[in-house]
């Protein structure tokens, strides 16, 4: 019995030993991270950027780049109220009974169609969320190099070699 109870006790000396010291050769031997910062520190929140573009209307629409792309927003919406499926201060102006009035392009049709292509008589509720698609532009550098050229870009850039 005196054996066993040697035999426990020197286990746990060795355990409670490996315990401590395990964590401080953990720490040494820990890699470097790429990013230069402690991983487990909190990131910087980068500086806020202004949105491009004023009161709706003043603007100039941006190009798009692809095929199917959603249009970018060209004016603030800072100052727009929440969108929510009882209301969307988006449709005062772009809505297909206002558009023309507003002198602003009209919503997409594929905003009146549900899940299964059907044509619906209004906006579908799947499309309520008009900045989940459709973004404001920002003037802020790229986060990195893109030497992206869309098939809209290339496909204007051939017709007009083809005139020539």
């Amino acid at each position: 019995m005196k054996t066993t109870l040697k035999t426990k006790i020197a286990i746990l000396a060795t355990a409670a030993c490996w315990a401590l010291s395990a964590p401080l050769a953990l720490a040494q031997d820990a890699p470097k991270p790429m990013r230069g910062a402690d991983v487990s520190a909190a990131d910087q929140a980068p500086d806020a950027k202004k949105y491009l573009g004023g009161k709706p209307g003043g603007q100039e629409k941006i190009a798009r780049t692809y095929r199917d792309q959603p249009p970018v927003i060209p004016h603030a919406v800072e100052n727009f109220d929440e969108i929510t499926l009882e209301e969307n201060q988006c449709l005062t102006c772009h809505s297909a009974d206002a558009y023309k009035k507003k002198k602003a392009p009209k919503i997409g049709d594929s905003h009146f169609r549900d899940r299964d292509g059907k044509l619906l008589p209004t906006t579908s509720s799947l499309r309520h969320n008009c900045t989940q698609c459709h973004v404001p532009q920002v003037d802020a550098p790229p986060l990195v190099e893109n030497d992206f050229k869309g098939d809209l870009a290339e496909g204007k850039a051939s017709k007009g070699k083809k005139k020539n």
